[in-house]
């Protein structure tokens, strides 16, 4: 390398175009690129924790948009033997599954000053926002396939319409204990274990006045040490906005049959010309330009499927309702 612009004396380097972007460089000079590694694992990590789906289901690490896996569909068997006598091998049903990820993005104004931060401290100013748009959107689709772009029937509601796990509220007379234990039953039947809810806080005075036969509340809230559970089983709330209340009131299952995975890289860029679906005070859609604004996109790949049919049910509301 000393040789080469040793022998070319008029050559000017840039060393910039050869520096990763730094804690110095400003949003203005570096206006599109990756999220810094940083603060991706930090908006992951909100993403993570602000979903109720992921929450509940299964991670598969992924390293390639797409992934190929086998589960476990039916387990190993044992048997009885008496003395000298063979063994029989059991055979366990395995299954192959492949997972693809698909794009996520998120458009967010903001100020034009915001220009002016250091890369590290504007995302960390963004971090919030953009993991709450990413599992806003995300549950949305994975819970009931709105605005999906996974396969047809890969999302939890597909699965329980398929298997026709579904129950009316009211429907037993006897109230939220039953009803729950009624949904917990669909699962079992097809032998599978419930080991989650999901529903939303609107849905809490409800399941305040879940008891069972011996007027016991099955209904634990939240504390700082543990969730708030439901028969013993931890309660992941969704944003109202990502649940679709005319088809659910709450939906419980075996969580290990829907799996989800995340490739770790995440890109942005800056717009500062854009028009915004997203409307002012004055109803109209928002103009970047004549605002003195500018957006931010940023995008990362997602997957998401469900493994077993009959693996989830869901209390629907009253009809009319």
């Amino acid at each position: 390398m000393n040789k080469m612009i040793k022998n070319k004396p008029n050559l000017k380097i840039n060393l910039q175009l050869f520096a990763a972007v730094g804690d110095n460089a400003v949003m203005q000079d570096a206006r599109t690129g990756n999220v810094p590694t940083e603060q991706s694992k930090l908006i992951i990590q909100d993403f993570v924790k602000g979903s109720a789906v992921m929450g509940l289901a299964k991670y598969e690490k992924m390293t390639k948009p797409k992934k190929e896996f086998t589960y476990l569909a039916d387990g190993v068997g044992a048997y009885w033997v008496n003395e000298g006598q063979k063994i029989g091998v059991s055979k366990p049903t395995w299954l192959k599954a492949e997972m693809e990820a698909k794009k996520l993005g998120v458009i967010i104004p903001v100020t034009n000053e915001a220009l002016n931060w250091s890369v590290p401290e504007f995302f960390a100013n963004m971090r919030s926002a953009v993991a709450e748009a990413f599992y806003t959107k995300f549950d949305q689709a994975t819970l009931f396939g709105n605005d999906s772009p996974y396969a047809s029937g890969q999302n939890i509601w597909a699965n329980i319409i398929t298997a026709g796990n579904k129950l009316e509220e009211g429907s037993t007379k006897k109230g939220l204990g039953t009803e729950s234990s009624k949904l917990m039953s669909m699962i079992e039947l097809e032998d599978k274990e419930p080991n989650g809810w999901t529903t939303t806080i609107r849905f809490k005075d409800a399941l305040r006045t879940a008891k069972d036969e011996l007027g016991n509340p099955l209904f634990k809230d939240k504390t700082k040490a543990e969730p708030a559970t439901l028969h013993g089983l931890p309660i992941g709330y969704v944003k109202s906005k990502s649940w679709d209340h005319k088809k659910a009131r709450v939906i419980t299952g075996d969580w290990d049959y829907a799996r989800y995975g995340i490739l770790k890289n995440m890109e942005y860029k800056i717009s500062e010309d854009a028009t915004l679906d997203v409307l002012g005070e004055d109803g109209k859609p928002i103009n970047l330009f004549e605002r003195d604004m500018v957006a931010l996109r940023v995008t990362m790949h997602v997957a998401f499927m469900v493994l077993k049919e009959g693996a989830f049910s869901a209390l629907t509301p009253k009809a009319g309702e």
